[in-house]
C-alpha cells in the first residue's frame, strides 16, 4: 500500500483529498477553514522545515508526497522536494497553468513588493487579491490611496483600507457589482490560474481597469508534474 502525504490548502488539493482513504494524510498550514468531512487524516500545522518534513515522512511510512499547494507557496514546494529526496520517496506536484492576458487586458507584471508599490503609484483605489501580504503594509498606504484588501482572514484594518474577509469561487456577476460599487482603478493579483478567482480579470477587462500581476516564483523540479487534477488522480489510482 502506497501511503500518500498530500500538501494542500487549495481548492484543487481538496478535490484530491476527497478521493483519499483513511490511510492517507492531507496536510494544511492552518490558514482558512479546515475541512471536517474527509475520510483521510487531516494534519494542521508546519513540519519544521524540510528536515522536519523528512522525519515525518519516515516516521509515518509515507511512500509518496504530492505537492498541491498554491503556485506561490514556493518555500513549501522547495521543502517538499528536499524532504522527499532525503526520505527517498517520490514527489509529485499539481502545477496548474497560469492565466494568459487576452485582448483588452492591460497587465503590468512585477516581481516583488517594491516593484508592485512603484507600479501602483499613479492609482488611487486598488483592489488587492494577494491574500495576507498587504496586511503587513497597512501603515504605509500612500495618502492619495484607499485600499481594498480581499483575503481569507478578518482584520481590523484602518481608516485607509477596507478588508473583505471572504473566499472564492467568485462569480462574474459578483465581481461586476463589487467593481461598480467601489470604483477600483487597478487590480493587484497573483497569477494563480484556475477558475475560482478568474472572474476579477474579466471584470477588470470589461471596465478597462489595469492589472498589476505578481510573477510566479520559480519552483523546483519534481518526479511527476500534472496540470489537471483529473490526470493526477488517474496516476494516483494506478500508483496506490
Amino acid at each position: 500500500m502506497t501511503r500518500v502525504l498530500l500538501l494542500g490548502g487549495t481548492g484543487d488539493a481538496l478535490r484530491i483529498a476527497r478521493q483519499l482513504g483513511r490511510e492517507h494524510v492531507y496536510s494544511l498550514a492552518g490558514l482558512g477553514k479546515v475541512p471536517d468531512d474527509l475520510a483521510c487524516t487531516v494534519r494542521v500545522g508546519g513540519f519544521g522545515g524540510s528536515e522536519g518534513m523528512a522525519r515525518y515522512i519516515e516516521a509515518q511510512r509515507i511512500a509518496l508526497v504530492i505537492d498541491a499547494t498554491h503556485p506561490y507557496a514556493a518555500q513549501i514546494s522547495a521543502n517538499a522536494v528536499t524532504a522527499s529526496r532525503a526520505a527517498r520517496v517520490p514527489c509529485w506536484a499539481l502545477r496548474r497553468e497560469g492565466w494568459q492576458p487576452q485582448a483588452g487586458d492591460d497587465w503590468r507584471r512585477v516581481g516583488d513588493w517594491a516593484e508592485l508599490t512603484a507600479a501602483l503609484a499613479a492609482f488611487e483605489r486598488p483592489l488587492f487579491t494577494l491574500g495576507r501580504e498587504p496586511l503587513a503594509h497597512l501603515d504605509d498606504i500612500p495618502a492619495h490611496q484607499f485600499w481594498t484588501v480581499r483575503c481569507l482572514d478578518p482584520h481590523e484594518g484602518n481608516a485607509r483600507v477596507r478588508i473583505l474577509a471572504t473566499r472564492g469561487p467568485f462569480t462574474l456577476e459578483g465581481e461586476r457589482a463589487l467593481f461598480a460599487a467601489q470604483a477600483f482603478d487597478v487590480v493587484v493579483s497573483k497569477n494563480s490560474g484556475g477558475s475560482a478567482t478568474e472572474a476579477k480579470l474579466e471584470a477588470a477587462r470589461e471596465r478597462g481597469v489595469p492589472v498589476v500581476m505578481l510573477r510566479r516564483p520559480p519552483l523546483p523540479a519534481v518526479d511527476r508534474e500534472f496540470e489537471r487534477v483529473a490526470d493526477l488522480l488517474e496516476a494516483l489510482r494506478i500508483a496506490v
